[in-house]
This record gives C-alpha cells, structure tokens and sequence, in this order.
C-alpha cells in the first residue's frame, strides 16, 4: 500500500497531505533517528520479516519526528522508537516494533494533527471509535499480509465443505450457541 501510495502521481500533484501509520522497521526507525529531525533521509523501511509480497520502500525526504515512547502497547514493551518521514505530501510512521495507531494522541505526540490532513492510513480491519468520530469518510481495504481478510485469496485447501464463504448456493440456517466463561455449553 505504502509503495503504490508514493508511486501515485496523482496523489504527489493534488497537493493532498496523507499520513501512513505505520511500518514496523528496527533498522529503518534507527537510521532516521541518528539522522535527526530536519534532516533529509535516504532509507529503505519494511520486507525484513516477510517480503514474499513487496519488497522494502525506498524513502527519500525529511525527518519531522523522533520519539522514544514511553508507554507499553499490545504487543510492545515501552521504549518503542517512532519516527516520522515526509516523502512529498505522505508522511510515514517508521517504528522500532510493531504499534497500534488507534487514538488520536498517538499521532498528535508525533506532532501530527488527524484531523488535519486529507488522508490517514491506518492498518486495522477496522476504525477505532475515536478515529471513527474524527473520519469525513472511510475505506476498508483488504490488502493482503499477515493478517489479511480476504479469506478467498488465502487458497484454503483442507477444509470442512460446505463453508461459506468458499462454497455458495447450499441451504444453512444459522443457530446461536451460547457459550459462558466457563466454557460449558448451554
């Protein structure tokens, strides 16, 4: 998605400001922030776990932030290094480990203001509800990786057929089962 977006003239000529949130890239995060903020940078970020689909993006701009958080997420312990590169009108969120961007405040400790600019990308299936509230409109776009949703693409051999979605046109009436904590069924 990132390279396409940087490959778009038309997005380069429209004069569009657009934020991506985020490649996660150790190495990449760590040469921007020896770079500096202000400086020009010259890296390629992204394709060091999997590059069976893309290869790394070659990005080519200004350092506008460098900032080692403070606080843990998810899946990250604190002491996650953020970055933020401007390529054009695109500017690219480059983390030492994977970060969740779902609150406004995680782009405005980056200096980066959501509900002012024209594009946010965000990889998550869907919108937090604070991104949700400050969203003009959204999109969804199932685009494929580690965690992609277009379970059609995903070429699911041994499998239990019928299942929809893979299979069309049988008969199915949906039942709920209610399964409590204690996982007993009632």
């Amino acid at each position: 998605m990132l390279a396409r977006l940087l490959e778009d003239e038309g997005l380069r000529q429209s004069g569009k400001r657009l934020v991506y949130a985020s490649i996660p890239d150790a190495e990449g995060a760590e040469a921007i922030e020896r770079a500096g903020v202000g400086a020009r940078v010259d890296v390629a970020v992204g394709a060091r776990v999997d590059s069976r689909l893309e290869g790394p993006v070659r990005l080519v701009g200004e350092v506008l932030a460098v900032v080692e958080s403070t606080e843990g997420y998810a899946d990250t312990a604190p002491g996650n290094l953020e970055t933020v590169v401007r390529v054009g009108g695109v500017d690219v969120i480059v983390t030492r480990t994977r970060r969740p961007y779902h609150l406004e405040s995680d782009f405005t400790a980056l200096g980066i203001s959501p509900r002012d600019v024209d594009v946010l990308v965000v990889k998550i299936g869907y919108l937090e509800p604070e991104l949700f509230e400050i969203a003009a409109d959204w999109v969804l776009a199932l685009t494929p990786g580690g965690v992609d949703q277009d379970l059609l693409r995903l070429g699911h051999r041994r499998i239990q057929r019928p299942m929809y979605p893979f299979d069309t046109g049988f008969a199915f009436t949906p039942s709920a089962v209610l399964v409590p904590e204690s996982g007993e069924r009632r």
